[in-house]
């Protein structure tokens, strides 16, 4: 697991924060299987070394709520992976702006904190980054342990193309 801080990077010739244009957010609890599928996600494009264009950051965003929105702060465009509870079959990918989020955001979000209230407080605060969410249907999200369902897992791959496509 890679730990990211959730402080802007402090490079910068003016003394200013550098934050880059584009955030590829995962978040999840990984101690509950396809819960953590975000986490996951994200874990697996930094480890695999894949080149990605040099305004795009990787976050781990585990299960920070609220404490992510300074890592949120600043962007163009904010792409949320993370676990989407509907009725599908597990491993299916879905891909939308964040403005479709249905108000009582529990039909989507597995967390105490949903992601709706997340982009409604970064609007409070001023910012309007485009953000789309990546969600990706899991299969066991009760069952405490680290990893994935084998179906979750296959839609991997899938999920990555939708990633590159969204950061573009």
């Amino acid at each position: 697991m890679h730990a990211v801080s959730l402080e802007a990077e402090e490079q910068s010739t003016a003394g200013v924060p550098a934050v880059k244009d584009v955030l590829v957010l995962g978040i999840g609890n990984i101690l509950c299987m396809d819960e953590g599928v975000g986490v996951h996600l994200v874990n697996h494009i930094i480890e695999s070394g894949r080149v990605f264009p040099e305004n795009v950051e990787f976050a781990d965003g585990g299960t920070s709520g609220y404490d992510l929105l300074p890592l949120m702060t600043g962007r163009r465009k904010i792409i949320i992976v993370d676990a989407l509870k509907t009725d599908d079959v597990p491993g299916s990918i879905y891909r939308f702006p964040a403005d479709s989020l249905v108000a009582n955001n529990y039909v989507y979000s597995l967390h105490d904190l949903g992601v709706k209230k997340l982009v409604d407080m970064l609007k409070i605060m001023g910012e309007n980054p485009e953000i789309e969410i990546i969600g990706i249907v899991p299969e066991d999200y009760s069952t405490l342990a680290i990893g994935m369902s084998d179906s979750v897992w296959e839609s991997i791959p899938k999920a990555i193309a939708e990633v590159l496509k969204a950061v573009v």
